[in-house]
Parts: structure tokens; C-alpha cells; sequence
């Protein structure tokens, strides 16, 4: 393996995996400025890369021996710790099946040899840009759903779950990650990383932030005072509900409840 070594959360963390030793070292020279970079020589190597790295996209090669790209992306897109990652398949083959197939797989682009360098690095830029302001967009805004930062079926269905489970406990000021984790059968590692690789949250975050929405909702319902309201989502000080609110939306409670009503 070829790690790039960069300060902690520097750069991302991107994973190349072709079997080839030549490509592998273009493809890093060309992103190593750009990204932190982890290499594999196939499918399976790759896979035990993403338990040691947190891996934030994956460019792999189509034509390997042993698991090749498609395996590998299947593989990727059907764990549920690993599905929300971003995968770019790179190939020779310019064919639709071809690129039906990765579709099929849950490719997320489909880059044809040769390609452009910038041509990569463009596709590589968008995907990562692109995700980070879905989670912006899901952090600063009062009424979008969790589910605005889901990328596959199975990320939607991981946050459905999770919502659902946080709502239940909204009103339990004690709700953390160890509740959630016993509640989704998972350990506490692998939901605190799952959590923060598609939201780029913490759990405790994550909570605050759905109790912070949830206010939000019933504020835009109306008929319920700030201090009812913030007693009902889990906050025992309407002064820390109040502030906690402004530093997430910008705005005090009160004074989103205006804009609504200048609105409606």
C-alpha cells in the first residue's frame, strides 16, 4: 500500500485501486497535491484498506484479476458501512453494457481510459463538492429531512432508521450514541463512523441537530409557546434552546417564527 502522509483531516482521503503499479503511481502523482491517497492492487485488498482508512471515494480500474471493479463497487454499495462512499469506475471498455453494468452496481461515475487528468480530477471535485453541501444544506436548514443527505437506497434506509429512533427520544435529554447504537444493533464505533462519514457529524451532533429540526416543525405549526416547545424536544433551558437554535439556524426562535408569518 502507498499512503500519502498529510496532517489529520487535511485533505480527503481518496483510495486508488488498480492492479497495474504504473497507473497507480500517475494517478497518484497527478492527486496526491490535492488529496490524501491510499492505493490498492484489486478488489479484495481494497476492501481491507476501508476497515484501516476512513475512505471518503474510491477511483478503481474495471480489469482486475481476482475481484475486479464491479465485484468491488457491489461489494462497496451493498455494506452498510461503507455504501454512502462515492465510487468512480475507471475502463477501457466503451460500451453501453459496459456502463450499464456499473450503473448496475451503483457506480457513481464512469471514467473512460484514456482519460484527461483534469477530466479525473473534475469528476473527482464535483462528487466530494457535492456531498459536502448536501450536509451543509441538512445542517442550516430548519426543515430539510435527514434523509436529503442519503446516496443509495441503503444510506436512506440507515437514516429512516436512525430518525425514526431519534424522534422516539427526542424529549430524553440523555440520548446519545449509546442509545442509538443498542437501539440499531450496531456497535458504537461503527454507528459513530457512519454517522460522521454522511453527515461529517457526530452522533451527539447529529441528535442536537434533530431536536433543533423538530423544534423548528412545531414552531412552523404554531399554537405552542418557545419553553413548551423546547421542554418537548429534550431541553430543560428555554436561554440554552434559544441559543443552541441562533448558532445552528442563525436565527432565534422568535424570530423564525416571524419570518414564517411574513411568509404565509
Amino acid at each position: 500500500m502507498t499512503r500519502i502522509t498529510t496532517p489529520p483531516h487535511a485533505k480527503p482521503c481518496i483510495l486508488l485501486v488498480d492492479d497495474h503499479s504504473e497507473i497507480l503511481d500517475f494517478l497518484v502523482d497527478d492527486l496526491q497535491e490535492q488529496y490524501q491517497i491510499v492505493t490498492a492492487s484489486d478488489g479484495r485488498e481494497a476492501l481491507e484498506r476501508l476497515v484501516d482508512e476512513r475512505i471518503q471515494l474510491i477511483v478503481s480500474d474495471i480489469m482486475m484479476p481476482g475481484m475486479d471493479g464491479y465485484a468491488l463497487c457491489k461489494a462497496v454499495k451493498s455494506n452498510l458501512e461503507y455504501c454512502h462512499i462515492p465510487i468512480i469506475l475507471l475502463t477501457a471498455k466503451n460500451t453501453l453494457q459496459s456502463k450499464i453494468v456499473g450503473l448496475e452496481v451503483g457506480a457513481d461515475a464512469y471514467v473512460e481510459k484514456p482519460f484527461s487528468p483534469e477530466y479525473l480530477q473534475v469528476q473527482i471535485a464535483n462528487l466530494l463538492t457535492n456531498r459536502n453541501k448536501l450536509r451543509e444544506y441538512f445542517a442550516s436548514s430548519p426543515l430539510a429531512h435527514i434523509k436529503t443527505m442519503a446516496h443509495s437506497k441503503s444510506d436512506e434506509l440507515f437514516l429512516d432508521k436512525l430518525n425514526d429512533l431519534i424522534q422516539e427520544k427526542l424529549d430524553n435529554p440523555g440520548l446519545d450514541v449509546e442509545h442509538l447504537a443498542d437501539a440499531m444493533c450496531m456497535s458504537r464505533p461503527t454507528l459513530y463512523r457512519k454517522i460522521k462519514a454522511i453527515s461529517d457529524l457526530t452522533p451527539n451532533e447529529l441528535i442536537n441537530i434533530a431536536r433543533l429540526k423538530k423544534a423548528a416543525s412545531l414552531l412552523a405549526g404554531g399554537g405552542l409557546k418557545i419553553y413548551e416547545i423546547a421542554e418537548m424536544v429534550g431541553y430543560s433551558s428555554q436561554t440554552h434552546f434559544g441559543r443552541n437554535f441562533h448558532k445552528q439556524f442563525g436565527m432565534s426562535p422568535s424570530d423564525y417564527m416571524e419570518g414564517l408569518k411574513k411568509t404565509s
